[in-house]
């Protein structure tokens, strides 16, 4: 690598750190841009949909913001009062616990094992276990906190729609290649997450009348929380069974808990490993190892949003890289080799 080469990756590089640095400290302004920007651009297709069955623009408009806000405030309801109930029993479920943990020893000490009874006991806090799952239903608290200057944000986004096309092909003019990569980046995140919302609703209420089924306790603040953490990914599914799994090993026998996690598994597995794939379709295929480093990176960086962003931001980084001849190594490595054009360089 000459000289020139190597002084302009680490002008990128130091450029990259001082960006990261900027965005980590301005976290709370730009978590509320980027789900502006990202909403947006789900409710620009329902716009496009609406206009093309001869809605009015302005009827278009206010319905899918009235339909926005009014799910919204939905969702944060029924997390709210469930949650205010569910700590209400919080001391019932934590007796229940530790007549659970003494069952437990004592039957491990049937067997001969030698365990300090008293000292487990003391340490054993049940509301402790649920100390990460409150936490970041906490920090959707937050996020609903913002709920106004996120609604406002998406209704300039979506006014400003029509004419930032205009804008768009007046800047690529001459550069027909360009818009073609900006327009092949906006279809690919509105596709994510028409698809990661279609499949996350339907992990949650399958999940919710699952619970029902079983007679677990709260079946719907279980099926939101499932529908909420679909968005993030590796440890999302996880997050969101702990509770619910933990309850159901409280109040029902074992055999209905082992069942409840196979469903868990079965439902996460097709819905997220078959189904999703298929819609989604190869152009989004990021590299299991990327999506991994990227929701650590990104919580780091923008909190639980960024957690629930990381797929999004990485990808389209990835489009950004790809669109440019200099930086396409770059989005050879994030890939997991699933496209046409990925295949080609494989092969």
């Amino acid at each position: 690598m000459d000289s020139l080469n190597l002084k302009t990756y680490f002008f990128y590089l130091a450029t990259s750190i001082i960006i990261i640095a900027g965005i980590k400290v301005a976290s709370e302004i730009v978590v509320i841009l980027f789900l502006s920007i990202f909403m947006a651009s789900i409710f620009s297709t329902l716009l496009k949909v609406l206009k093309k069955r001869a809605v009015p623009k302005m009827l278009a408009y206010f319905g899918v913001i009235s339909i926005f806000v009014l799910f919204t405030i939905l969702i944060g309801y029924i997390i709210n009062i469930s949650l205010k109930d569910f700590a209400l029993n919080l001391p019932f479920y934590d007796e229940k616990f530790k007549i659970f943990i003494v069952d437990a020893i004592n039957l491990f000490e049937k067997y001969g094992f030698v365990i300090d009874k008293a000292t487990i006991l003391e340490s054993l806090n049940f509301s402790s276990l649920f100390g990460f799952t409150t936490n970041i239903i906490g920090s959707i608290g937050t996020f609903l906190s913002k709920f106004l200057l996120i609604v406002i944000g998406i209704a300039f986004i979506l006014a400003e729609t029509k004419s930032f096309e205009t804008k768009l092909k007046v800047i690529f003019k001459y550069n027909v290649n360009k818009l073609k990569h900006f327009n092949l980046f906006s279809q690919n995140i509105q596709k994510y997450f028409l698809v990661k919302s279609t499949t996350s609703f339907l992990t949650g209420f399958i999940i919710a009348v699952t619970l029902y089924f079983f007679g677990i306790d709260y079946p719907i603040l279980w099926g939101v929380l499932a529908m909420l953490f679909n968005f993030v990914p590796v440890v999302g599914s996880i997050i969101a069974a702990i509770p619910a799994v933990l309850i159901s090993l409280l109040n029902a026998d074992i055999n209905t808990t082992i069942w409840l996690i196979v469903f868990y598994v079965t439902i996460n597995i097709s819905i997220s490993n078959i189904i999703e794939p298929k819609l989604m379709g190869k152009e989004l295929g990021l590299s299991p190892l990327v999506i991994f480093f990227s929701l650590i990176f990104w919580g780091w960086i923008l909190g639980i949003v960024g957690m629930f962003l990381a797929v999004p931001i990485t990808m389209t980084l990835k489009i950004a890289f790809n669109s440019n001849s200099a930086t396409y190594w770059i989005a050879i490595l994030m890939s997991d080799l699933s496209s046409k054009r990925d295949k080609e360089i494989k092969g």
